[in-house]
């Protein structure tokens, strides 16, 4: 089985060919990757601003196979008497439409929601080809919203519990302290320069993950230590990072709450993840 753009991008989100910024939190760039994370997010998201999206997506969706059946319907193009033989546009080949498939599925996996594909086959065809449909589009338009707000409510239980178990495990792990805004850290290695103040701009390596294991940045993969401004970074790091001397390597567990909350960030980051941050503190920089 072939593994999607999404799967691939998963196990490996930074790369060479990757740059984030802060809106998109991925673009395409040239030469390296510019650190993105820690730093506070500028943007944010409800979960309807999500679900509203993804409901633009399936409509756009389905208004382009609607314009290929149209096309369809029409039929090639004549020209003096001659039939064109040019394929016909708009006409999806197998792959094509199970390619439409996939990019509609992508859309909607992370949530959850479980299709009965008959009755959604169903839909999606009296719809496409103008027969009566079952529902009003006011009708299933609350339909989709109450099943998208109840799988997301469960979803969003599902990682709470999640985070929450994680971290009542890891504070009791030897060697690991927990502060009590209940940010969560270890000592690798103890500096013996000066501790940075919050105003500081510091020259760091540090390498982020989430619980399950996936790297998200890395400065070690960029193959140069970043630079931060410790006001612009979120509250964990701020906080973390001031605990540390100089020459120093921590390792930081970061409650959601004091990362990315509820809303997580981009399509790297899910909602409620705890944070995994190696950092080691190289200097601070002197303006």
């Amino acid at each position: 089985m072939k593994k999607s753009t999404r799967e691939n991008f998963s196990q490996n989100p930074v790369s060479e060919n990757l740059r984030f910024d802060e809106k998109d939190r991925y673009r395409l760039g040239k030469n390296r990757l510019n650190p993105v994370f820690p730093f506070k997010s500028k943007v944010t998201f409800s979960k309807f601003d999500t679900f509203k999206k993804r409901l633009a997506v399936f409509f756009i969706f389905a208004a382009l196979l609607n314009a290929c059946k149209n096309e369809e319907k029409s039929g090639p193009a004549e020209t003096a008497g001659e039939q064109t033989a040019v394929p016909e546009a708009g006409i999806l080949d197998n792959d094509a439409s199970y390619a439409f498939g996939m990019a509609f599925a992508l859309e909607f996996k992370d949530i959850g929601l479980k299709f009965d594909y008959d009755n959604f086959l169903a839909g999606f065809r009296d719809s496409l080809e103008g027969k009566e449909t079952r529902l009003t589009e006011e009708e299933a338009g609350e339909r989709i919203q109450t099943a998208y707000s109840a799988a997301l409510n469960v979803r969003t239980e599902s990682l709470m519990q999640q985070e929450k178990e994680f971290l009542a495990v890891n504070t009791k792990k030897q060697g690991v302290v927990t502060t009590k805004s209940g940010l969560q850290y270890e000592v690798i290695a103890e500096g013996k320069g000066s501790k940075p103040l919050a105003t500081d701009t510091v020259r760091v390596n540090y390498e982020g993950t989430l619980l399950n294991g996936t790297v998200f940045d890395s400065s070690y993969v960029r193959g140069e230590p970043a630079e931060f401004t410790l006001d612009r970074v979120i509250e964990g790091w701020l906080e973390g990072i001031q605990l540390m001397n100089v020459g120093g390597a921590y390792r930081f567990y970061i409650p959601s709450n004091l990362a990315y909350g509820e809303r997580g960030s981009g399509s790297l980051i899910p909602p409620y993840s705890t944070l995994i941050f190696k950092v080691e503190l190289l200097d601070i920089v002197k303006n």
